[in-house]
């Protein structure tokens, strides 16, 4: 099962939005809309005027639970201008514009390319990214627990800076990640998920996420929190995915309801298709 952003467009006399799905009453109906805003600025960019859409939204990423919803819908406001103005863009010239709007390339490389990414702005600001594709033996449970956590309120509580030593001990545990991840080796699980830069400083936003992150069972590589939270990933061995129960039981014995999503990777990142 996958969890997407779907979007029918159209050009139209007026601009014209509905959405559906999951927190589809968060989705901004007008001229606020986030990938209205989104189109009307590479428009801008490029020195054109975006013509008014007739917009269908079908959510199913759960807003306000880091798990990307922002930039789900910033990439598809990119894609849509760029298909309305018959831009041309490549696959990577749309992740350059839609980092360069989001400030980084960290979620929307995923949207774009799919798959597991690794990415950077270099120094001329143009993003690089290096995707791969999630081992066979490995899957990623996703727990959304029941309540929101403003990205804003999660980035408050961070330090402006970190000692040497915890900047040493995510590089390591950064390079130790991808290379397990590229390689399938489950040795390198759970340390490879360990953190110091994050975590420990948002863990009392997130009842229960401290039990989470410690967890241990048969078939789990790991857990970490997904951007900046609530939700949850589990990082597990095929055939484990009552894993992902443990983390929702953890969440209910501190008072919150969650629901499992054994959401599948997908391997392509955004995909269009013209309706006839």
């Amino acid at each position: 099962m996958g969890i997407h952003l779907v979007c029918r467009f159209r050009k139209a006399d007026r601009l014209e939005i509905h959405a559906t799905g999951r927190d589809a009453s968060l989705v901004a109906p007008g001229d606020n809309n986030l990938i209205w805003q989104t189109a009307r600025d590479v428009a801008r960019q490029a020195g054109q005027v975006l013509p008014p859409v007739y917009l269908e939204v079908d959510n199913q990423i759960p807003i306000g639970k880091g798990l990307g919803s922002s930039a789900a819908a910033l990439t598809a406001g990119v894609v849509i201008a760029d298909r309305l103005l018959d831009l041309g863009w490549s696959k990577h010239r749309i992740l350059d514009e839609a980092a360069r709007i989001e400030g980084h390339p960290d979620n929307v490389a995923a949207c774009v390319l799919g798959s597991i990414v690794a990415s950077a702005i270099d120094g001329h600001g143009v993003a690089r990214a290096v995707r791969l594709d999630l081992p066979p033996k490995f899957a990623v449970g996703v727990i959304v627990p029941d309540f929101v956590l403003l990205t804003h309120d999660s980035r408050t509580v961070l330090p402006t800076s970190y000692s040497k030593a915890d900047a040493i001990f995510n590089v390591q545990r950064a390079a130790l990640l991808i290379a397990g991840l590229a390689t399938g080796t489950v040795a390198a699980f759970p340390t490879a998920l360990e953190d110091r830069m994050h975590q420990p400083y948002r863990t009392p936003l997130v009842p229960g996420l401290d039990e989470i992150l410690k967890l241990r069972a048969p078939g789990l590589l790991g857990c970490a929190l997904s951007g900046a939270g609530p939700s949850v990933l589990a990082f597990y061995e095929r055939g484990s995915e009552n894993v992902c129960d443990l983390i929702a039981r953890i969440f209910q014995i501190r008072g919150h309801a969650s629901e499992v999503f054994l959401a599948s990777i997908d391997r392509d990142g955004y995909a269009v298709e013209t309706l006839s």
